[in-house]
This record gives C-alpha cells, structure tokens and sequence, in this order.
C-alpha cells in the first residue's frame, strides 16, 4: 500500500468508542549498553549510540461502539504497541487517541502481577487498581478465581504458576471489572482448549451486552468468528482496513481458502 492512502471507515455512529488519528510511535534502540559501573569507569567518555526503530507509521482508524474489532499482523508489525498506546501504557510521538468509557485491558502476561504474592493478593491489588470497590471485590472474589480454575491454587505465590495458570488470572480479573472497551493482546495463545471455549463464550456474552472488544491475535479463526471488522498492519503500516473476512484473506488467503474447502464457515 503506498504511504498515505486513505483507508476505508465504517459509517461514523453518534461516538465512536475508539478513535485514532495519524498516530506514529518510534524507539530509540541503543548499539551497545555499558550494564556495569566498572565499563562506565573504564570508558567515561564513550556515547551510546542509537538506532531509531519506527513501530507505528501514521495509523487511523475508529472503532465504533459494541464493535468487535481485530488487529492482525506478523510478528514485530506493531500490533502489540499499538495497543499498548490504546491503553495509555505508551505515549505516541505524534498523532491523537481517543477511547470514550470506562477501560479494560489485558495487554501483556504478568503485567502489573508481583510474582511473590499469591493469587489473592494479586487480585485484590489489580481489581482495586482496575476499579473495583472493597464491595465488588468481595462479591466478585469467587468468581474470578471459579472463572479461571485457580480454586487449589489461589494462596499460592504467582511465580509458582504456569503461563497457562497466569493468563487465566489475567483475563479473568479483566472481565469482572466494569467496563465499555476491553483490549485484548493474544489472550488464547497459551490457554487450553477448556480456557479458550469458556473465553469464546464471554466474547458471544459481550457482544449480547453491546460492549466493545479490540482483539490482538494471530489465532486468524477467532478473528473471523468475533470481529466485525479488522486492520492489518505490516512494519507499522496500515496495510488493510474493513470487514474481518476480507482483511483476513488479504492478509492470509490460504486460511480462508482451508476452511472453506472444509466446509466451514468463514463469515
């Protein structure tokens, strides 16, 4: 796609759950790093140099309310900062972004955890963060930990869980909060078949609930089933925009071409 081109939007509704406008992130990725204070002694004199990595290149689009959303893309494309800049992890060199209600994320595995308390702890310090009451989180304590299957587990300290165990825990302190917009980064990609049914079940609860999901995912299936429209991104370039089928088979035409010669659906 030559740089520049405008991409094709859904019909503006009345407000936009998300909006993103021109948005470009870049990272300064040092040559060499002097860890010790011994190489600072050795060579005081030395500069680090950089090398300037550009994640994000002028990338716009709106979500609009109770949409579910989907952003693929090959590894190191940008998806993942992206969304970190949705969730105001990130500040982006230029360009705006804007999210109307009140927000969700599970962005990262084992973001905002301390891997020395347990379970319990953990979830009392992130729903309170997420905001959660003192009231909510008692009424809710059962069924985050019912949801992600951790009933033996709950007292025991985070670095004694398996990623499979950790991501669990994750999303479902994600889904207990109250919440208008969940960012989602590759929340199936280390969950059992078990985790994964009960996720595609709260993703089908949402979308009854009119809520608005953005998915991260290369699990192009779950795209397909959720996701009302998707973008595809390649070097931090918005490369496609629109309906989640055809930006999937843009991206991935042998996928599409598979399930259909299978006889499932891909709509």
């Amino acid at each position: 796609m030559v740089r520049g081109t405008r991409l094709t939007q859904a019909p503006a509704g009345p407000e936009a759950a998300i909006v993103v406008d021109g948005v470009s992130k870049s990272f300064r990725l040092p040559h060499q790093q002097r860890t010790t204070l011994k190489e600072h002694f050795l060579h005081p004199l030395e500069r680090t140099t950089y090398e300037l990595q550009r994640a994000l290149d002028n990338v716009s689009f709106r979500v609009e309310e109770g949409e579910f959303f989907g952003i693929i893309g090959p590894n190191g494309s940008g998806k993942s900062t992206l969304l970190k800049i949705l969730a105001g992890i990130y500040r982006a060199d230029s360009g705006s972004v804007q999210v109307n209600g009140r927000l969700s994320p599970f962005i990262e595995l084992g973001v905002g955890f301390n891997m020395e308390l347990s379970a319990r702890d953990n979830i009392r310090i992130n729903a309170t963060l997420l905001g959660l009451s003192s009231r909510q989180l008692r009424e809710r304590f059962d069924d985050v930990i019912g949801f992600a299957e951790l009933e033996p587990h709950v007292d025991k300290k985070l670095k004694n869980y398996s990623s499979g165990m950790l991501v669990r825990l994750a999303f479902s302190i994600a889904i207990q909060v109250e919440f208008d917009v969940l960012l989602l980064d590759e929340v199936l990609a280390v969950g059992d078949t078990s985790f994964q049914q009960k996720c595609f079940a709260t993703f089908d609860r949402f979308r009854r609930e009119g809520k608005t999901v953005v998915l991260v995912s290369h699990d192009l299936g779950s795209v397909l089933r959720f996701c009302d429209r998707a973008l595809l991104i390649r070097d931090g370039v918005p490369e496609k925009l629109g309906p989640a089928q055809e930006v999937v088979t843009s991206y991935d035409p042998s996928f599409v071409m598979g399930l259909q010669s299978a006889g499932v659906g891909a709509s």
